[in-house]
């Protein structure tokens, strides 16, 4: 059982150094989140081949079977195989693995090298966690502790002189047993709160909305990865702005305008109502083409960004995604009047392929 649980340890290392090198190309396809359950996301890996032994023919020679010479093949096909006609089905190259959520976001913080982030928000929720930290005499056989109980017994065998180094047979007895044993530890935790705001205006398309899902999901995986509890909020706007639910929020097809400060203040007036900042930690994501509305709405955004939540928030993020409508402003009036301000970070999506340096200018500051 050690060997087979041996070797399916190294087979996760070879599916995870899989992962790592491919991520870029996962973070910007929008298949893997469609097979997401609650605790497990399945990514399809080609070109891994599960290793089998192979048997040819009885009494053919060959390596194996009489002594053989060097070059003989090991596996030979039946001689009567030949190629055949082509078939319709597809080949059998995609391995689908299913991996934890805790995994991933072990691998993503791994890859994009993100530092663990320091919660600023009050601890004010104790939970219990089991530690395996200690060694014990009783305990069930699923614990049992094989290099523990084989010292034992090595020890004893030893002492009473049973020990025979050309011989070297350990068998352990009841007294020779040693289990694995928890204690339970109290750990505090901060709670957390994702506010997601997306313009839903008549120049953001189907293709843009797919950019900023795709995006959430990386952000929601990393993040639930540090916070115990996490909880998400919706806000989408034109010209106006309103909360809504996540299937909503991806779906929605408005039309009009943009008047970005609607968003604004209602994230503002979500956080003074639901999540004060001395309790919370706060991370709104902003997702828009850079198109504004006229009329000084620009200022009065970096006004409210300035006075009202860059103080309270962990960490405040805009998000420019490309569309063909959009004059893509924003971004650049950010920059220009809110340079230096470390709890905002800009980043811009033109297509898939953004989304991984996107997601590691988000969350590399570890707040």
């Amino acid at each position: 059982m050690q060997r087979v649980e041996r070797d399916l340890n190294r087979f996760r290392e070879i599916v995870r150094g899989r992962i790592k090198k491919n991520l870029r190309k996962y973070m910007s396809h929008g298949e893997m989140i469609g097979r997401q359950g609650k605790r497990y996301v399945s990514i399809p890996l080609p070109q891994i081949d599960l290793p089998q032994f192979r048997y040819g023919p009885k009494q053919s020679g060959g390596v194996g079977q009489g002594e053989g010479e060097v070059g003989d093949p090991i596996a030979r096909g039946d001689p009567q195989d030949g190629p055949g006609e082509a078939g319709s089905d597809p080949g059998s190259h995609v391995l689908e693995v299913d991996i934890t959520i805790e995994e991933l976001a072990q691998i993503l913080g791994e890859e994009l090298q993100l530092p663990n982030i320091e919660p600023k928000g009050r601890k004010n929720i104790i939970s219990e966690k089991d530690r395996y930290s200690g060694i014990r005499r009783t305990g069930p056989d699923s614990l049992r502790h094989f290099k523990r109980t084989y010292r034992e017994a090595l020890r004893r065998q030893i002492v009473s002189g049973d020990y025979n180094p050309d011989d070297p047979v350990i068998i352990p007895i009841g007294d020779d047993m040693r289990y694995r044993s928890w204690k339970e530890t109290l750990l505090p935790e901060s709670n957390a709160v994702i506010i997601y705001m997306m313009d839903v205006s008549g120049s953001m398309g189907t293709e843009q909305k797919e950019l900023v899902r795709i995006t959430a999901f990386w952000i929601e995986t990393w993040l639930r990865s540090q916070y115990r509890e996490i909880d998400i909020r919706y806000i989408v706007h034109d010209a106006v702005a309103k909360e809504v639910d996540q299937e909503t929020f991806y779906h929605i097809r408005e039309g009009g305008g943009t008047k970005i400060s609607s968003a604004y203040k209602l994230c503002q007036r979500m956080i003074e109502e639901r999540y004060p900042a001395t309790e919370w930690n706060i991370y709104p994501f902003h997702f828009s083409d850079g198109d504004n509305w006229g009329g000084g709405d620009t200022r009065e955004c970096i006004e409210l960004l300035r006075q009202e939540l860059l103080p309270i928030v962990n960490l405040f993020c805009y998000g420019q995604v490309r569309s063909l409508y959009g004059s893509g402003r924003f971004a650049h009036d950010l920059e220009e009047y809110l340079i230096g301000n470390e709890n905002l970070v800009i980043g811009e999506i033109a297509d898939r392929e953004d989304i991984y340096d996107a997601i590691k200018a988000f969350l590399g500051k570890g707040k």
